[in-house]
């Protein structure tokens, strides 16, 4: 791991900017105070350099605790040109046109006008009640609300989309980093104000301040106009949040999105499935100790895990009724990663050329990385994956794969969806980080877990190299960093917005950036999580 105390004002991806090193640290600490009062940032790094006599003198925000929401801030946020901040804003469009085809790619399969076998591969290993679910009447042109990509700029060009999530962690921290380094101190919110280092910059981010919140709301309140109709009223909607025990580590930001909301006009509450009740006529909550009836329910929680969370059979009862809106859909197949299977698959070249945009078509072909479905169908004699190589030479079969020399392995293996594997990383399998006795288990697991769980196969993409610098608050000092970065754009949308020309908001962009040696990357203890803020803009 390549890193070096600053004894100077930090150099990060060229920048030029005349703060002192002093001015630097305080900003740091401004950053970090609002942020730890709402529960969304705790120091873990361990005091290393330091005698164990030293470590148990310090104060408690520098001493090692076992939090999840554990990271390294930095005096700056991750700088983007004016050119690529641009780009972010016109990439949701083709995302949501991407989920827009997808979904109906689905149901045209399952009428017989597209191969029998999308639906199948989008239906693989899900019970018969979660797939019904999904085909509703009342779900059917319904697109998750908020769409975050995860986006590596790949050290050989361009930009690569790893995954695509619809249920994606990091909306309140995002929000909260964004209101934290537009003005430090006094921007994560009403909780914990600090003042603004002398001479600070304010900095320009990506979506502004409030881009998350805002957009947040405006995607809530059209959820709820779904409503009205039907009996609901002109009142502001009342939101909850359900987080289940599965993602408890997102409850402390999900609290803070809230709180947020609230001072946005959208009355909100973080809750778990157990806090909520059912009547006949209304899902409710206590808000303040009264009952309110609830319009908008977020849903935070997996699909696969709907056995173990309270309530479910209400939520989900509620929401096919019609008695409250819910966001994200519950469409299993639209929460896929074997979607960008699909939109390689040369079978189905003709359905993508018609369903989307020509340019759409070439943004999402050049950044989603070639991705192949692990189905242990054998294969004709003749016959090969398309597009996948091994070694130089086509393949065959699964076999083949499995035998891959550690240079003909660079390739990731995960989960496709609906597993508890499926999301944080918890399931992927970096090719050339193991052993070949290793790998080949990997690749047989994923082969003979295919009729529950069936896992994708993309190649690796190598991460650019940045340095960034973050504070190292066990010593006071700061510290520059070697690393890669994953950028990941949060973008918002009406649930209900089928068409081809609906809006679609920009709310931010979370860089993680991460060690060099971090193979996979993702939230960690050792890497710093910032807003993204284009370059020049300070003030």
């Amino acid at each position: 791991m390549a890193v070096r105390t600053c004894d100077s004002p930090p150099h990060q991806q060229g920048s030029a900017l005349p703060n002192s090193l002093t001015a630097s640290l305080e900003r740091c600490r401004a950053i970090s105070q609002p942020l730890s009062q709402a529960g969304l940032y705790q120091h873990t790094q361990p005091a290393r350099s330091l005698p164990a006599s030293a470590q148990a003198t310090l104060p408690a925000s520098a001493q090692a605790t076992p939090a999840a929401n554990s990271w390294r801030i930095s005096p700056e946020p991750f700088w983007l040109t004016a050119q690529e901040a641009s780009f972010f804003e016109t990439l949701g469009a083709h995302l949501q046109a991407f989920y827009r085809a997808v979904n109906q790619l689905y149901h045209a399969s399952r009428k017989g006008q597209q191969p029998a076998w999308v639906s199948g591969y989008c239906d693989q290993g899900k019970p018969d009640t979660i797939i019904d679910l999904g085909r509703m009447n009342r779900f059917k042109q319904q697109l998750p609300g908020v769409i975050r990509p995860d986006i590596i700029p790949a050290a050989a060009s361009g930009w690569a989309i790893t995954e695509l999530d619809a249920v994606p962690g990091g909306i309140g921290l995002t929000a909260a980093l964004a209101r934290a380094y537009a003005e430090p101190g006094v921007g994560a919110g009403a909780i914990g104000q600090s003042p603004l280092p002398n001479g600070a910059p304010r900095y320009q981010i990506v979506g502004g301040p409030n881009g998350i919140v805002t957009g947040f709301a405006a995607m809530i309140r059209a959820a709820a106009d779904q409503l009205r109709p039907q009996g609901g009223s002109s009142r502001e909607p009342l939101l909850a949040i359900v987080v289940s025990e599965e993602s408890r580590d997102y409850r402390a930001e999900m609290t803070w999105l809230a709180e947020a909301l609230g001072r946005h006009g959208i009355q909100a509450v973080c809750l778990t499935p157990e806090e909520i009740r059912f009547t006949e006529q209304q899902l409710e909550c206590d808000v303040n100790g009264h009952p309110r009836r609830i319009d908008v329910v977020y849903r935070f929680f997996e699909l696969f895990d709907l056995k173990n969370i309270p309530k479910a059979d209400l939520l989900l009862y509620a929401a096919k009724k019609g008695l409250v809106a819910m966001t994200p859909p519950p469409k299993t197949y639209l929460e896929e990663k074997l979607a960008f299977a699909l939109l390689h698959h040369p079978a189905l070249r003709p359905f993508w050329r018609t369903a989307l945009s020509a340019e759409t078509l070439a943004v999402l072909l050049a950044m989603i990385p070639p991705t192949w479905i692990v189905d242990p169908a054998p294969l004709p004699p003749h016959a090969i994956i398309p597009g996948l190589e091994i070694d130089g030479e086509a393949v065959t079969g699964w076999e083949q794969v499995s035998r891959a020399s550690q240079k003909g392995r660079h390739l990731i293996l995960k989960p496709s969806g609906f597993s508890p594997l499926a999301w944080g990383s918890r399931g992927v399998v970096v090719g050339h980080d193991r052993s070949q006795d290793a790998w080949a288990e990997a690749v047989q697991q994923a082969v003979g877990g295919f009729a529950q769980t069936p896992y994708v196969l993309q190649p690796f993409i190598s991460g650019r190299p940045y340095t960034m610098a973050y504070w190292d608050q066990t010593v006071d000092k700061l510290v520059e960093l070697q690393g890669r970065v994953r950028l990941s754009p949060y973008y918002f949308s009406s649930p209900h917005s089928f068409s081809s020309d609906a809006q679609v908001q920009l709310g931010g962009v979370l860089a993680t950036f991460c060690p060099m040696d971090k193979k996979l990357l993702h939230g960690m203890s050792e890497a710093i999580l910032a807003p993204c803020a284009v370059r020049g803009t300070a003030s």
